[in-house]
């Protein structure tokens, strides 16, 4: 079962869906995850799968959309500043622990992508999460690109960003860029794997969903290492599961960011792609359960 709700962030409406166990305990207050979604993601988009899986393994959920994003309020419509989105999270944690049903003790972090990126950062700064679970997760926005187009194509990429800035101090306009394209039109993220996946996933599940970004969002996402803190997330457990062939996100990545991280610390690496993680199986069930594991281990 779920409910819809609402909670403030930074003064603007963040809307989401709360999710309770299947079987609720009778005398005391449930475990949460508080999830985190992917690049340009609505709450309609992986949440759900996971989320139900959560609540029938005895955890509540709760699945939202970023300011900017999906039902949640804000313009320009389509921002995705990473700092933003962590204080999204950090207040759905702050809201969600207040709520009768919910041990503001016993909770967890699950993101994807993106929002996996952001989980692992604020696991090292903010120890209400008790728990760190990041599926196929971002890594250093600018190591990313370098193996993908080298060197001399992150200079043009940036020297693309900063035309864009220019513009934006003379004209005040909010430009765009697709999410997705087919093809070689521009796009924030590149290759068939994530066209077919987000324009599938816009006919079907969520129809809120937008294919455009604003540029000064890429020019703060480029600024975006969310790993450098990862030493830090210990004493807090993480678990990262990393697509061996993703195309999006190199697995020597993950996996040399992951070294550097303390114990208590997991990994499962699955011979699939990035959104396979998404929906397909075995891989939803397999990552799935690796989190309720974790969950179970951690926060009882």
């Amino acid at each position: 079962m779920r409910r819809d709700i609402t909670f403030a962030s930074q003064g603007k409406q963040c809307a989401g869906w709360l999710y309770l166990p299947d079987n609720p305990p009778a005398t005391q207050k449930s475990p949460l995850i508080v999830m985190a979604g992917a690049l340009t993601s609505v709450k309609e988009i992986v949440l759900p799968i996971y989320a139900e899986r959560f609540a029938s393994a005895g955890f509540m959920a709760l699945a939202f959309d970023y300011r900017y994003l999906g039902g949640s309020e804000g313009e320009p419509r389509g921002q995705i500043f990473p700092s933003e989105q962590q204080e999204d999270i950090r207040n759905a944690i702050t809201w969600v622990s207040d709520q009768p049903e919910v041990d503001p003790n016993r909770i967890g972090a699950w993101g994807v992508s993106l929002g996996g990126a952001h989980v692992m950062y604020l696991g090292a700064y903010d120890k209400r999460i008790k728990a760190v679970a990041a599926t196929v997760p971002s890594m250093s926005t600018v190591d990313t690109i370098l193996a993908a187009m080298g060197p001399e194509g992150l200079a043009q990429f940036l020297g693309f960003l900063t035309q864009d800035r220019v513009a934006r101090y003379k004209t005040g306009a909010v430009n765009y860029m697709k999410a997705v394209a087919s093809g070689q039109e521009p796009s924030l993220m590149r290759g068939p794997e994530p066209y077919e996946y987000y324009t599938r996933a816009a006919s079907t599940i969520a129809p809120s969903w937008r294919n455009q970004v604003t540029i000064e969002s890429i020019e703060k996402l480029v600024e975006y290492d969310p790993t450098y803190p990862i030493w830090q997330i210990s004493p807090t457990p993480l678990l990262m599961v990393v697509a061996e062939h993703d195309q999006s996100l190199p697995a020597n990545l993950s996996m040399a960011a992951f070294e550097r991280a303390r114990e208590p610390k997991e990994m499962k690496v699955f011979p699939c792609g990035h959104t396979d993680t998404y929906d397909k199986e075995p891989w939803v069930s397999q990552s799935a359960d690796a989190a309720i594991e974790l969950f179970k281990q951690y926060l009882g």
